[in-house]
């Protein structure tokens, strides 16, 4: 935490905004806690991406809560683009005072500069090669393929500032860290992956069950690796179930969003 904020201090008075990163799968767990206390004032867009595989009903609710709170909001697909086409237009209304200033001032060919911020796995990468309709920074599906901060220039008129995806040391709330294991932003190494997809498994069948009774093919009753392995025929010596394999399965179709739109961060009621 304490380098992420000295990463983002340092370079806040560069910047004329600050573009935030986050899954729209997990809008709220997906930002870092210290953003902000860090920006006070300092103008925000958020990009909530992977829209396509998040139940779009939640993904409205979360954005008029956001835009409740004074930051603007754009719901894309940075990988296909989808959305995007709202980003410039939203970053020329959102600075039209500071635009308007470097005018009078006779500042012109001065572009607006903004810092892209995200935790891990986000899709920070992905949006910033969109937006520069290039390859310019790394992009891999496992958390810190961002290594270091760097310009790019999406226009003759806006610089990007990606800096590295850093998750904070300590989760304070347990569902929290459960959300980030279940969407690759903690590396898959340091989890317990079996306990870590029966838990998503369960949550599913509680908040999601016609999806994943659909995909799987299960009854949703007993443990839920133990179904998913029976189904599809994972067993191991002796006939019994492989529950790893049920486990790796199931991680990997929910983040590749090939269960179904879901969300599982709760939108705020009364919005």
């Amino acid at each position: 935490m304490t380098k992420t904020r000295r990463l983002i201090e340092a370079d806040l008075k560069m910047v004329d905004a600050v573009v935030e990163v986050t899954d729209a799968r997990i809008p709220e767990s997906s930002r870092n806690p210290i953003l902000d206390e860090l920006l006070g004032n300092k103008p925000r867009i958020m990009i909530m991406n992977k829209c396509d595989v998040a139940d779009e009903k939640a993904t409205m609710v979360w954005k008029r809560y956001y835009e409740s709170r004074g930051i603007s909001v754009i719901v894309c697909d940075c990988r296909s683009g989808k959305g995007l086409n709202k980003f410039l237009p939203t970053v020329k209304r959102l600075l039209s005072g500071i635009i308007e200033r470097r005018k009078a001032r006779g500042m012109i060919g001065k572009a607006l500069r903004l810092m892209v911020v995200g935790i891990p796995n986000v899709g920070k990468s992905s949006f910033i090669n969109r937006m520069a309709n290039s390859k310019k920074t790394k992009v891999g599906d496992r958390p810190g393929v961002t290594r270091g901060k760097q310009w790019v220039s999406i226009d003759k008129d806006i610089e990007l500032l990606d800096m590295p995806g850093i998750l904070w040391p300590k989760f304070d709330d347990k569902n929290v860290a459960q959300n980030l294991a279940f969407t690759g932003a903690v590396k898959d190494e340091v989890v317990d992956t079996a306990a870590l997809a029966r838990s998503l498994g369960e949550i599913l069948l509680k908040d999601y069950p016609e999806l994943i009774k659909a995909r799987y093919k299960i009854s949703g009753e007993g443990d839920v690796l133990v179904g998913i392995a029976q189904k599809r025929g994972m067993l191991i010596s002796g006939g019994e179930p492989d529950v790893e394999r049920a486990a790796a399965a199931l991680l990997d179709e929910f983040r590749g969003g090939k269960i179904g739109r879901i969300t599982l961060d709760e939108p705020p009621k009364g919005i």
